[in-house]
């Protein structure tokens, strides 16, 4: 018996003009059933946008456009939801929300903007986790019945992609977070991920793609148009199908391979072959615009070079991460020492000098932290010697095989 299909919704949307957003995220949540079989009336819901600290503005593409949450709010308003819109922000570095403009847009829609900080953490036991069994996530998103998750489009520096799934580690403390990324390297660090994601099971996430990131992201790579609205009741779904639009192989994306291991959502695009049940234990079934007509072109993938680790025991990883891994690199230049790499680096690697930072290699782990923190494109990455080594062999060969099929024809 086939087994069933989950959907994911693609629908066009040039830009953040509000009538065309609404009426697009209309349509592409009745291509999912409707808002009924999500929302009912006088549910507590929580939307939990992507708002990467520190502040940014919007058209950077760092943060979840407010245009676009304000749109889905006022569909879930007027589908007599309570709305709460939330994430996790430091505003000791000024008040990103006012920044991005989210401060605003909730003020208008008269919903109430929650810094989860601000209302505590609870500790909670993870059934099903593979390196994490309990942690501490937003008292917030356990008081609503509903999670409406509404992440980016965009790369990301250690984990290949940021979207559905990975949006959800907001959820925990900004100390955790840190912690985290020290203690849990690599290949652990995806599973990490699906552990959250498995916790917390949002019910509808929907994506902005209106307007996404190629390069280094999730704070430094460049906004790319891409004129998408994507959604689906699966976030390991959504992330699988944005990754086959983008081009990206989901052996880069370590915790879509991860979930994919674990039974955690679907993974398979409906235009691959499933004619092997046991190879193809479950699908995507893409509704909307066909994934063919709105792949991306000459998207930019981040350079990280992380899940060479797949294949690789972590101590081992540790040892040659200088040679394969791709490194933060500081660029004097560009850095105004407003200290943001410091304040989020897990082991105290950043060190201060007169006219810009430094990072020492010795105890630096590459999580990437820093260059996330930095808004001034000063921290970039630097892959290692033999991933340049074997790039340079790579274009060699190919600009080789070009000229001797020119020559031949």
């Amino acid at each position: 018996m086939q087994p069933p299909l989950v959907k994911v919704g693609l629908l066009p949307c040039p830009a953040y003009e509000k009538e065309h957003l609404y009426q697009t995220l209309k349509k592409i949540i009745e291509l999912l059933g409707g808002i009924d079989k999500f929302i009912k009336p006088e549910q507590k819901v929580f939307v939990k946008v992507n708002h990467l600290p520190p502040p940014s503005p919007a058209e950077r593409a760092i943060v979840t456009h407010p245009v676009f949450i304000e749109q889905v709010v006022t569909i879930l308003l007027e589908a007599g939801a309570k709305v709460r819109v939330g994430d996790d922000i430091n505003l000791s570095q000024g008040d990103g929300f006012a920044v991005s403009g989210l401060r605003q847009v909730c003020q208008r829609l008269g919903v109430k903007l929650v810094n989860l900080r601000e209302e505590g953490f609870r500790k909670v036991r993870i059934s099903n986790g593979k390196v994490l069994t309990q942690t501490y996530l937003a008292k917030a998103i356990y008081e609503a019945e509903v999670i409406v998750n509404l992440p980016n489009f965009k790369t990301h520096s250690l984990t290949c992609f940021t979207g559905a799934v990975k949006n959800m580690y907001g959820c925990l403390p900004e100390g955790l977070r840190s912690r985290y990324h020290r203690e849990f390297l690599g290949e652990r660090f995806h599973s990490l991920l699906v552990d959250l994601y498995s916790a917390l099971k949002p019910q509808l996430h929907i994506m902005d793609a209106v307007v996404g990131m190629e390069g280094e992201g999730p704070a430094n790579g460049r906004p790319r148009n891409i004129g998408l609205i994507m959604a689906s009741a699966d976030g390991v779904a959504l992330d699988r199908v944005a990754l086959s639009l983008a081009g990206i192989d989901i052996n880069e994306a370590l915790y879509l391979k991860e979930a994919e291991e674990r039974g955690v959502g679907k993974y398979i695009p409906d235009d691959q072959d499933r004619t092997n049940p046991k190879r193809f234990p479950a699908g995507i079934q893409v509704v909307g615009e066909k994934l063919s007509s709105v792949k991306i072109p000459d998207f930019v993938p981040s350079s990280s070079f992380h899940y060479i680790n797949k294949w690789v025991p972590d101590f081992l990883f540790q040892l040659i991460s200088g040679l394969f891994n791709s490194r933060p690199r500081v660029n004097p230049s560009k850095c105004c020492l407003c200290l943001a790499c410091q304040r989020v680096c897990p082991t105290g690697s950043i060190l201060v000098g007169e006219k810009s930072v430094s990072i020492k290699k010795r105890t630096c782990i590459s999580c990437m932290c820093c260059h996330e923190a930095c808004r001034y494109n000063a921290i970039q990455v630097k892959r290692g010697i033999i991933t340049r080594s074997l790039i340079a062999i790579l274009k060699k060969i190919r600009g080789f095989i070009s000229s001797l099929i020119m020559s031949i024809l």
